[in-house]
């Protein structure tokens, strides 16, 4: 009886579309610095260091993932979105303060806490209030808002700090964040069994870091999200390089794509199964990083970020979906946050490979594009691999 009614819930509640809401402005708050980072940090003497300008952000997302899904288990989803939020706010109004490399990457490192703690809990939120059948759905279309402010993000941003300055452009990050914060505090919490906060809850445990049950999820994740450490690293400086005065131009162009295939997406991976969607996915994504190595103008690149767009529209609410089927209810949580860590560690790592091959030789670029084409195809190896193991364990019982 209660599967049926839980199948029968609607999926576009005003639950859900505040949910999304929260995590447009959230997107977009962290999302709209990022174009601009690579020449500030350059300005500030830095410019050898560039990888770690998203490694530095993953290093401490990925660190706090353990603690976050603890706290989303315990305390409730709601407290746990809110703080990530509150990051956002805080590092925007500190950007222009500490104006030294130093003082940039402490505030890189602080930073990354954000999207450590929030889409954990978001994520697991969305698990509560739609029913099991709707889940890729859900996440599909959940992933599109959290997309748009992606898009929003950086073209904004870029054009704040042309038109005004920097300082700006970094308050009003903090101001699209207090936004976010805002919604969510008025969104009702859908942990039943919370407990009151208590300094205990941080104490984390080896069992506390990673659900073994999603690992599969999380290699897959990990070797495809590289491609976006690469991106966030070399886009700015490629796209100066091409003459586009806008940086924000590819994520604008990624993004518009990634919304239009997320609207079909995540139905597909709920009716079709989750790994033939992810294998598509990670197929176009290969081939989407091949063509930005081979693109020379700005037409290509542009036709290289919408066809990343649309790998990684197909790809991520599949992998999303198929970390909640792994997981059990009561740790939705951690598994989430087990997908997290590894999501944060394949963006790190492909950005400290890029930044590290990279070293401001601008020639250097499309070769690092190459050779992270060769660890998305090892991701589909993967699946590939995972799921015929699968098929044959369930023979053999």
């Amino acid at each position: 009886m209660d599967n049926l009614e839980n199948e029968e819930q609607p999926l576009y509640t005003l639950q859900f579309g505040l949910l999304c809401l929260s995590s447009l402005l959230f997107s977009a708050s962290f999302n709209m610095i990022i174009p601009e980072l690579p020449n500030y940090l350059s300005s500030l003497g830095g410019a050898a260091h560039k990888g770690l300008i998203i490694a530095l952000f993953t290093l401490t997302a990925g660190i706090s993932r353990p603690f976050s899904g603890r706290l989303t288990d315990k305390w409730g989803r709601v407290p746990v979105m809110a703080i990530g939020s509150t990051v956002c706010v805080l590092c925007g109004f500190l950007y222009p303060i500490l104006s030294s490399v130093s003082g940039f990457f402490l505030l890189r490192l602080i930073h990354g806490f954000s999207t450590g703690f929030k889409p954990t809990a978001t994520s697991a939120y969305i698990a509560d209030i739609i029913p099991s059948n709707r889940w890729g759905e859900a996440l599909g279309m959940h992933g599109l808002c959290f997309s748009i402010g992606g898009a929003v993000g950086p073209a904004i941003g870029s054009y704040i700090a042309q038109a005004y300055d920097l300082n700006t452009m970094f308050y009003s990050s903090s101001a699209f964040a207090f936004l976010s914060i805002i919604i969510v505090m008025n969104m009702k919490e859908t942990l039943k069994d919370k407990t009151r906060f208590s300094p205990k809850m941080l104490k984390i445990s080896r069992c506390d870091i990673i659900e073994v049950r999603v690992i599969p999820a999380a290699i897959v994740t990990l070797l495809s999200y590289t491609a976006y450490g690469v991106i966030l690293t070399l886009i700015p400086d490629w796209s100066e390089h091409l003459g586009i005065a806008n940086k924000g131009l590819f994520f604008t162009a990624y993004t518009l794509a990634s919304i239009g295939i997320r609207f079909v997406s995540g139905k597909v991976a709920d009716r079709y199964g989750r790994i033939s969607v992810m294998k598509v996915g990670l197929v176009v994504i290969a081939i989407s990083i091949m063509y930005l190595g081979f693109g020379d103008n700005i037409a290509q690149l542009v036709i290289g970020a919408c066809l990343y767009g649309i790998g990684t529209g197909i790809f991520s609410p599949a992998v999303n979906a198929w970390t909640i089927d792994l997981s059990l209810p009561q740790y939705r949580g951690k598994a989430m946050a087990t997908m997290y860590i590894a999501l944060e560690a394949g963006i790190g790592g492909g950005a400290l490979f890029a930044g590290y091959i990279y070293h401001d030789e601008i020639l250097r670029i499309p070769y690092i594009f190459y050779g992270n084409a060769l660890v998305i195809f090892l991701a589909f190896i993967y699946v590939i691999y995972w799921n015929s193991k699968n098929k044959k364990n369930k023979n053999l019982l």
